[in-house]
């Protein structure tokens, strides 16, 4: 699991490390091209109207302009990689042009330039927005000077910007739009934490899709092929807080989503004017056929206004045991064909690789059942009756002891203990033998639980503090436990704190835990617990000591979730 979010790690660093070259490289571009242009004026300066001492200057302006950004480039500056670049580049060029003859001046073919690294490098809407502002900048340099004899020159070349423009953002969008689709398939092929369990998968994966699309609403609904049970999973927009486990829902329910024919994919929009109908589009793709038919409006129809979206696209999963559909929702705007094709292969790569995770998941859980079982015949073996064993010791002990003998009340107090440790460790013996269940209710319980007997033994105080809901299940839950424990016997075996509490809280995508002491008086000597940091490693997490100023302690244990 390290080496998993070692990868994760490594595929950013290599993102970005493409991201420099592409930068580096388009600031090489730009440094030749500037000096070109110096060139060009100084081998033939009679070749345009108007070149004098301000030209000059303005040319060199932007060879040093052009070497900066170099510069910035070679030391990776954040701004090499802004936005702000193409747009300096497009003010740059309505100079040049501007002072090189205006609309006659062959130099407003540097416009290709800022209109083809805005379009390859940030998609089809920053291209757009830089192709048209080059061609308002253009024929705003021959406003001043241009005659009725210019006008069809400023025309052809304002036409030839714009279809140019236009292949540049339509082909620079397909190349951002295709890196983007392929991290969405990385992302959501990878498996997850296998303690998480499947549903963490199956709800990340719909998170993943909902914020690829910028849809309000993704849904999965799958039907049981043996017993016909329904079960939906929902992730809508803007909710911090998804459930992690599926829904039963009626059958009746189900059907306005399974309504649509299985073995297609579906894309519908519904019409900006409710009284023509007739204006919506449906479109359902036949894979077996290759082609796209108009089937099923009527029910695309219904389900777009039952949820209240204006478009949508649904996409079949096949299951082993079961079938379903994965929907994406939109109130704002339209989904196109290529999106709902999408879709399904997103369905197609992650789905298999949910089922696998499933089966492993099932055999992992026989087998640890089994070892719960062993372990829970050891504790009764091996620990409980030992202290059996010494419970009854002290009470002979104490029966022995005469009333006026002064260790009674210790003894007593001994007895108490051992008695108390036997029925937590009969607790623990049930827990190992059933499984933890899987219930946030639970998770609490045992916290204070923990809390309770350190007070009881020690005398500590331990606050307990859970903050929002917490989506986890029970492999989750019982790691959470044990870090706890082992926190809370750290602050009982190595510090004179009488007060301390624990905080649990799931937040941006982190299920964090504290466990802090207060100021005992003692001198502080750094330490990482290697039980817990073994523990959150494990989980794709850290474990930090922090201690304050005044003395206090606090260990943090972040968990992504």
């Amino acid at each position: 699991m390290l080496l998993h979010w070692r990868d994760r790690n490594n595929e950013i660093d290599v993102s970005l490390a493409s991201d420099g070259a592409d930068a580096r490289m388009v600031a090489r571009m730009r440094l030749v091209l500037s000096v070109s242009a110096l060139l060009a004026v100084f081998v033939d300066p009679s070749g345009l109207r108007g070149v004098g001492g301000f030209t000059w200057l303005l040319f060199v302006g932007y060879i040093l302009h052009s070497f900066a950004v170099y510069l910035f480039s070679q030391l990776d500056a954040p701004f090499s990689q802004s936005r702000w670049i193409h747009w300096l580049d497009v003010g740059w060029y309505g100079l040049i042009v501007l002072f090189t003859d205006g609309i006659h001046s062959f130099f407003f073919l540097f416009f290709f330039f800022a209109i083809l690294t805005s379009s390859f490098r940030w998609g089809f809407e920053e291209g757009a927005r830089v192709t048209l502002a080059s061609v308002a900048v253009f024929a705003a340099c021959g406003l001043g000077s241009m005659t009725e004899q210019d006008l069809p020159r400023l025309l052809l070349r304002a036409t030839f910007l714009l279809a140019f423009g236009y292949m540049s953002i339509h082909w620079g969008g397909s190349k951002v739009e295709l890196k983007r689709r392929l991290a969405l398939l990385r992302e959501v092929g990878r498996v997850s934490n296998p303690r998480f369990g499947v549903g963490h998968t199956v709800t990340s994966i719909l998170e993943k899709t909902l914020a690829f699309f910028q849809g309000s609403c993704s849904l999965l609904v799958v039907r049981d092929k043996e017993s016909g049970a329904h079960f939906l999973r929902t992730v809508r927009a803007g909710d911090a807080k998804h459930s992690l486990n599926a829904e039963w829902i009626s059958a009746e329910a189900a059907a306005p989503l399974m309504a649509l024919p299985q073995d297609r994919i579906v894309a519908y929009r519904r019409p900006h004017w409710p009284a023509l109908p007739w204006l919506a589009s449906t479109a359902a793709y036949d894979s077996a056929k290759g082609r796209w038919s108009k089937d099923g409006a009527p029910a695309c129809a219904r389900l777009a206004e039952l949820l209240e979206a204006r478009s949508f696209i649904s996409a079949p999963v096949s299951l082993r045991k079961g079938e379903g559909r994965l929907f994406v929702f939109s109130s704002r705007h339209a989904f196109r064909k290529t999106e709902a094709l999408f879709l399904s292969h997103i369905g197609a790569q992650a789905f298999p690789v949910i089922e696998n995770i499933e089966l492993l998941d099932r055999m992992a859980s026989d087998a640890a059942t089994q070892e719960r079982q062993k372990i829970a015949l050891d504790l009764h073996d091996t620990a409980i009756q030992p202290y059996i064993g010494l419970k009854m010791g002290l009470s002979a002990l104490r029966n022995k002891a005469a009333a006026d003998n002064p260790l009674v009340d210790d003894l007593d107090k001994l007895a108490d203990m051992a008695a108390k440790v036997v029925g937590e460790l009969r607790r623990y013996a049930g827990t190992v033998r059933n499984g933890l269940p899987k219930t946030e209710q639970v998770l609490l319980m045992g916290l204070r639980q923990q809390a309770a007997q350190v007070k009881d033994f020690y005398g500590i105080d331990i606050a307990v503090w859970v903050q929002g809901e917490l989506n986890v299940n029970d492999r989750l839950a019982a790691e959470v436990l044990q870090i706890v424990r082992e926190g809370l016997n750290n602050i009982c075996k190595h510090t004179l704190a009488q007060r301390g509490a624990v905080r649990v809280e799931c937040a941006d995508g982190l299920f964090r835990i504290r466990i802090e002491n207060d100021a005992d008086g003692a001198q502080r000597i750094g330490f990482q617990p290697r039980s817990i940091t073994e523990r959150a490693t494990a989980l794709g997490g850290t474990a930090q000591v922090w201690q304050g100023t005044n003395g206090s302690t606090s260990v943090r244990v972040d968990i992504p979730i």
